[in-house]
């Protein structure tokens, strides 16, 4: 499983430096959470910041635009060294011309939705994206705990993105962290956001990407002795 952390959560004053700790413990890309204080009630940062980061790091870098109207930014976000952008369902009344114009910016296109917005709302898109987002969380703020329904949503969108042999990621973002990493993990998904649980202050950043990856082994550990039992 990928593992993308969210600098959301990261020590701002050292921003660059946790971002080369956490590539040089082995994550997989650098999740950027978009905020405008107007879809979700948090302001976060724009493409300044994403440029910093893209500028720190040699991982890909992906920005999850909890906002109205993101289509404006598409250009704004790439030019800052973004590879992929996820949007909203909710945001997106146009979405087949929103997932177009990614495309056009040579983005890979990735699509979300609230955690109680049904999924119909996104299977007509699965065969037009890079990526598909859980949120197991409802946008806006870092720290919450995993809604445990979501777990059920997830196996759906990997039944399905299967069943149209789909190449497209499954990310998970929300309440992801030691206890809940495998639940997701078993359920389909191939990459999780996590904040919190790598970006804190009682453990370094290795130390906390070791940790998961170890709970990671663990489940698989434990799946292997339950087959071979």
């Amino acid at each position: 499983m990928k593992l993308a952390p969210s600098i959301y959560t990261a020590d701002f004053t050292n921003l660059g430096g946790q971002i080369k700790e956490a590539e040089r413990a082995g994550v997989d890309a650098i999740h950027l959470d978009i905020m405008d204080g107007n879809f979700v009630p948090n302001i976060t940062f724009g493409p300044l910041v994403c440029a910093a980061v893209a500028r720190s790091t040699s991982l890909p870098c992906e920005a999850h635009l909890m906002i109205n109207g993101p289509e404006r930014y598409f250009q704004d976000y790439r030019d800052a060294g973004v590879s992929r952008i996820t949007v909203h369902v909710e945001t997106c009344p146009h979405l087949y011309s929103t997932i177009q114009d990614l495309r056009r910016l040579g983005l890979q296109a990735g699509v979300t939705l609230n955690p109680l917005t049904p999924l119909e709302a996104i299977r007509e898109t699965l065969p037009l994206v890079d990526l598909v987002l859980i949120m197991s969380v409802e946008p806006g703020y870092g720290g919450q705990k995993y809604i445990p329904l979501s777990t059920q949503r997830i196996a759906t969108v990997r039944r399905w993105l299967d069943e149209i042999g789909s190449q497209a990621e499954l990310e998970v973002d929300g309440g992801v962290n030691l206890h809940t990493i495998c639940a997701v993990r078993d359920a389909g998904a191939s990459i999780v956001v996590v904040g919190s649980a790598v970006f804190n202050d009682k453990y370094s950043v290795a130390d906390s990407v070791g940790m998961l990856r170890a709970s990671l082994q663990d489940c698989r550990a434990a799946v292997n002795n339950d087959i071979t039992a």
